[in-house]
């Protein structure tokens, strides 16, 4: 655990209202503690429609989901028929868990990642909720509710229904969810909690985010009063949302004036902390006026909410697929959250720190408070991250984009992967005891660039240049490429997929063998011309040794005093 700012231990009172952060956020298993953007297309640059995620935990191997469709046996069969239709099996996403079968649909569409052939996407955030709603003895998880969905949606209004039908019938056995569910003209935001062991079905509701505004969700219930806040065509909600809440003594009051959030996941300080701060961050970046909110996502304002934020907001100015991705990457720059200046820190100030997110330490007087730290969009658990961009005015197969990553995005690019594709690039596969969670290789695009970012975190300041410098090279190579490309056809749109992922592989590592060479010994080899420098002998020319900082060398005069100062 990294060494707190002496700040905060001068809010004592304030952390012994802390409660232990929901389990979710520390399990070492499943996507949780993720990030999703949300622009509607008359929001965007270029009438895209885009939903952005990062799917964060610790532990996870980030793996493109992949399904081919096609049509399959019925199980409408004649009457009397010996013949059995086809089942699909339901695997819990998190663990691996087998949970059943249900009837597999006439037709499936392909699937790339979070998106479909047919431009739908949908990503998630999960945010827990009530403890004692959760059901374990449902049949679907959020993440096998997901790719179903994916897997049978032409739209998304359409996905909703295919989701809240599945969880009425066969149950819904995770906690509480956020999910993104777009396509190429709509943008929608629905949020689902179990009814608890013994009860059937979920509760939930979904609201469109309008073309014109942005929308995030980062771990938090954001529905507050629907039937108040958004117009009623924009609306859907399963028929027992409110009285169910009602029933279980959650709400009692006029129908309008209820709020999904409230009643089923209350904030909290590490929800405005940890979850809705990204939230703010991201519309800091697009909106004037946003630090009216920041009491608020700091935890300082959680029992009166006249300052919460909106659910969705319109930008001041149009936004692209870049911005989003630029986005993903955000580590609260610039604001009273900023971590790159802290001792936390270290000597290369770099925005990241270990896990766990919260931990009790004891004090200098002996007392035992709860400490935390800063939970940005942008951090290393990342397995993959993912912005989908679909294009309404180009056929499906090459409008469709899934810009993918296996890490941390601020730490590696994002490709290209059009929806129309005939097959994914191996890199981003996961084969069991081949390229996994517990096997390296050097043909796996998440341990390649995990292996990168490892080597960068340390020293991030004196080695991310280089890294920020092939990343953004990359970036702009293939938004290029995306931008003039309008051919359809499936076997173009995999080469071209197939042919950016060997690229960044082959990029990523030269940039691995270049840091390594570079920075060796944290020193810095001097460069001319593209090379390495070498003597007038040819040996290796006299490195920089940059040392560290003044800043961060009083940091350390100021705790050891004397110590280190040579006496003249």
């Amino acid at each position: 655990m990294t060494t707190f700012a002496n700040s905060i231990i001068t809010q004592k009172k304030i952390m012994k209202k802390v409660i232990t952060f929901i389990s979710f956020i520390l399990l070492a298993v499943g996507t949780y503690a993720c990030t999703n953007f949300i622009v509607g297309k008359k929001a965007s640059t270029d009438g895209s429609v885009i939903v952005s995620y990062n799917a964060d935990s610790y532990g996870m191997y980030g793996n493109m989901f992949r399904h081919v469709g096609g049509t399959h046996k019925s199980l409408a069969l004649p009457l009397g028929s010996s013949k059995k239709g086809e089942m699909r099996k339901v695997v819990e996403w998190d663990t691996n868990r087998y949970l059943g079968e249900i009837p597999q649909a006439s037709v499936t569409y392909n699937v790339v990642g979070q998106m479909n052939e047919k431009q739908v996407s949908i990503t998630e955030t999960t945010f827990g909720g009530r403890e004692e709603l959760a059901d374990s003895t449902g049949l679907i998880d959020y993440g096998s509710l997901i790719y179903i969905a994916l897997e049978r949606s032409t739209t998304a209004r359409e996905a909703i229904k295919i989701m809240t039908d599945l969880v009425e019938k066969y149950g819904y056995c995770s906690e509480g969810e956020t999910f993104s569910i777009c396509d190429k003209n709509e943008a929608w935001v629905m949020e689902m909690m179990g009814k608890g062991p013994g009860g059937h079905g979920a509760v939930w509701v979904a609201v469109r985010i309008p073309d014109d505004c942005i929308c995030a969700h980062a771990n938090q219930s954001r529905i507050t009063k629907f039937l108040k806040l958004f117009p009623k065509e924009d609306v859907i909600y399963s028929k027992d949302c409110i009285s169910f809440a009602k029933k279980k003594g959650f709400f009692n009051g006029n129908n309008k004036e209820f709020s999904f959030r409230d009643a089923y996941a209350p904030c909290d300080f590490s929800a405005n902390r940890y979850c809705e701060a990204r939230v703010w961050s991201f519309f800091r970046h697009h909106a004037d006026g946003m630090d009216k909110y920041l009491d608020y996502v700091m935890g300082k304002d959680i029992e009166h909410l006249a300052s919460e934020m909106p659910l969705y907001l319109k930008p001041k100015t149009l936004v692209s697929a870049q911005d989003i991705r630029n986005d993903m990457r955000d580590h609260y720059e610039g604001t009273a959250l900023d971590i790159t200046d802290d001792l936390g820190a270290g000597a290369w100030d770099t925005p990241y720190r270990p896990s766990p997110l919260s931990k009790n330490i004891i004090t200098e007087n002996g007392d035992t408070i709860e400490v935390f730290n800063e939970r940005p969009t942008s951090t290393q658990q990342t397995g993959f991250g993912f912005v989908g961009q679909m294009r309404s005015w180009l056929p499906d197969a090459v409008g469709g984009v899934v810009w993918w990553t296996n890490d941390d995005p601020n730490m590696a690019p994002y490709t290209p992967v059009y929806c129309g594709v005939k097959d994914i690039p191996e890199c981003y596969q996961r084969k069991e005891n081949i390229q996994d969670e517990a096997h390296f290789s050097w043909s796996s695009a998440f341990w390649l660039q995990n292996t990168v970012a490892n080597i960068v975190y340390p020293y991030y300041s004196k080695i991310f240049p280089d890294l920020k410098k092939v990343r953004d090279e990359l970036e702009t190579q293939f938004c290029h490429e995306v931008e003039t490309c309008t051919d359809s056809d499936p076997s173009l749109l995999t080469y071209n997929s197939l042919k950016a992922a060997s690229e960044m592989m082959n990029a990523w590592k030269k940039l691995f063998e270049y840091i390594v060479v570079k920075h060796n010994d944290m020193v810095v080899k001097k460069e001319e011309d593209g090379q390495f420098k070498k003597s007038k002998y040819g040996f290796g020319a006299a490195p920089i040794r940059p040392g560290y900082s003044n800043r961060f060398f009083n940091k350390i005069k100021k705790e050891t005093g004397d110590r280190y100062v040579i006496k003249k």
